[in-house]
């Protein structure tokens, strides 16, 4: 292996806590500045309406953080207030989203990564990692904003083996969600480590990843001892 692309929500992270945390940082910011819209979208409506404009607008899949300011956007206006108040709102959403609980494994598992080879952060998500703090150790972060399409999309993972200079191949793709990360990586011609962090069956149809671990560390700890990845039949 020549480099590393790895997934960022629940693989670094768990994501649930701070998807909790934005919808209610955002409610409290309405009923502080728009109590109309506080009042007319609760967490559970606000919740709704944001699956509504995501099954509007399907092309923008691949872009949470303009489905969220669209959805803040519609929110306001349908609550008769100014929706000029949105990019006060969507700083609430960008603060919260950027704070997160690493597990425990991660940040030590990361630095001992990084320190063998080069990696780059793929994410379907719009986590920023200047603001987390993490920046360092990645060589860059592709998100699925800025190629186009989300993962498990092939061409997402060849742009990103392009860019850090090594073919499919020497690229080992580590994330925790077996069909957008592992088998769309797979796919696109990386290998693949699943880091299995409890949230996902391994679905039985699936071939197994090339490798498996349960933590960063245990990954590092595989990176230290030299093994060598041999191909899944």
């Amino acid at each position: 292996m020549r480099a590393i692309t790895l997934d960022l929500d629940d693989t670094l992270w768990p994501f649930a806590p701070i998807g909790e945390r934005i919808e209610t940082a955002l409610h409290d910011w309405f009923e502080a500045h728009s109590p109309r819209t506080a009042e007319r979208f609760p967490i559970a409506e606000m919740r709704a309406l944001r699956e509504r404009v995501m099954d509007e607008f399907p092309q923008l899949a691949h872009d949470l953080g303009l489905l969220r300011r669209l959805t803040i956007e519609r929110a306001l206006r349908e609550s008769g207030d100014d929706p000029e108040l949105a990019s006060a709102a969507y700083a609430i959403f960008f603060r919260e989203r950027n704070r997160v609980a690493f597990f425990p494994d991660a940040l030590d598992g990361l630095r001992r990564i990084a320190a063998h080879l080069p990696v780059a952060a793929v994410t379907n998500g719009n986590a920023d990692l200047a603001a987390i703090g993490i920046d360092a150790h990645f060589r860059f972060a592709l998100t699925a904003r800025e190629y186009g399409a989300p993962k498990p999309d092939a061409g997402f993972f060849l742009e990103a083996c392009q860019r850090l200079g090594f073919p499919a191949g020497e690229v080992l793709h580590v994330g925790d969600d077996p069909h957008v990360d592992i088998l769309g990586a797979a796919r696109a011609g990386l290998r693949t480590c699943w880091i299995d962090r409890g949230l996902h069956v391994w679905p039985g149809a699936l071939p197994a990843a090339d490798l498996r671990v349960t933590t960063l560390t245990e990954l590092a700890d595989w990176l230290d001892s030299g093994a060598v990845l041999k191909k899944v039949a």
